[in-house]
């Protein structure tokens, strides 16, 4: 291990979706994440969220690449198929506060109605907000298994975030439970931090516009809002997101090419501008070169 396991109730995260192979840029986002969570000190934590699709073997091959690259966390790690009863207890609080309500809208619905004149883009409209008990009761009598949404009482929230500052972002009534009975991801995301002490989250920045919502549920649940960091994604020379498509991508993709971790490392490391061209680099020199404020705040292109 690079740094001696720290005891303090500070921590940050890195959780993944077991629902494939970890790509670069995700490795790129745990490194940053490993990166401000042990120059700061807290603990790192690896978090897996597999409430929604789960791979076979993802997991495993996942915790496999982190420790090939040499990023160490601290206790076991935490799924959230185990923490169910955590979850259900914070919706029974927000039900007694009487801040939930049952949608009924399927998602052609939701975007439909998302979509006309005026409407926030990305936002849920409140179309079951105000259902009357007679129009509840005729869309039970329908089948369609209700969601559980919050009955939120703003429509924006402020967060800090370490790399773009104060930001103000649109809150709605989000769902808490899918109509599935599985607790929904924001849901889920915000009990969970704040259950294992997290208090810095590092993640990509097309996440940001979700810190808003999730710190405004935490306000409501009377639990902290973590500090923020949403960093630059990994892109393909079309602009996307990374995906699986764009070539040799995974951990695994590269070695078949002949790069080691230390090679793929050390190429994460000079996409964040802290390793030279011709270097080979450690965690250790990474560590001892880390500055948030250089950290660059475009993208980077993967071009394999």
């Amino acid at each position: 291990m690079v740094n001696a396991v720290d005891t303090s109730t500070r921590a940050g995260r890195f959780a993944p979706s077991p629902s494939g192979d970890l790509h670069l840029g995700n490795l790129r986002t745990a490194l940053l994440a490993w990166l401000f969570a042990r120059s700061t000190g807290r603990r790192f934590l690896v978090r897996v969220e597999d409430l929604d699709r789960v791979r076979r073997g993802a997991e495993e091959r996942q915790l496999a690449d982190l420790a090939a690259l040499g990023l160490d966390w601290d206790g076991e790690v935490v799924r959230q198929s185990t923490r169910l009863e955590l979850y259900d207890t914070a919706i029974t609080r927000l039900q007694h506060a009487g801040l939930t309500y049952e949608c009924f809208c399927t998602r052609k619905e939701i975007q439909q109605a998302a979509s006309a004149p005026h409407a926030p883009e990305g936002a849920y409209p409140g179309t079951c907000r105000n259902l009357t008990d007679a129009e509840r009761a005729e869309r039970r009598a329908s089948g369609r298994p209700p969601a559980l949404r919050l009955r939120a009482g703003t429509d924006k929230f402020t967060v800090e975030d370490e790399l773009h500052g104060r930001y103000t972002g649109m809150v709605d009534d989000l769902v808490l439970r899918r109509g599935d009975q599985i607790p929904a991801y924001n849901l889920a995301v915000v009990v969970d931090d704040a259950a294992q002490g997290i208090d810095q989250v590092v993640r990509g920045d097309d996440l940001l516009l979700s810190a808003p919502r999730q710190a405004y549920l935490a306000s409501l649940l009377g639990l902290p809002a973590p500090t923020y960091a949403h960093v630059p994604l990994a892109l393909n020379t079309d602009g996307k997101r990374l995906a699986k498509r764009d070539g040799a991508v995974t951990l695994a993709d590269q070695t078949r090419l002949g790069r080691s971790p230390a090679d793929v490392l050390t190429a994460l490391a000079r996409s964040l501008g802290l390793a030279d061209k011709g270097e080979t680099v450690t965690l250790a020199q990474l560590l001892d070169r880390w500055d948030p404020k250089i950290l660059p705040t475009r993208p980077w292109i993967f071009d394999g």
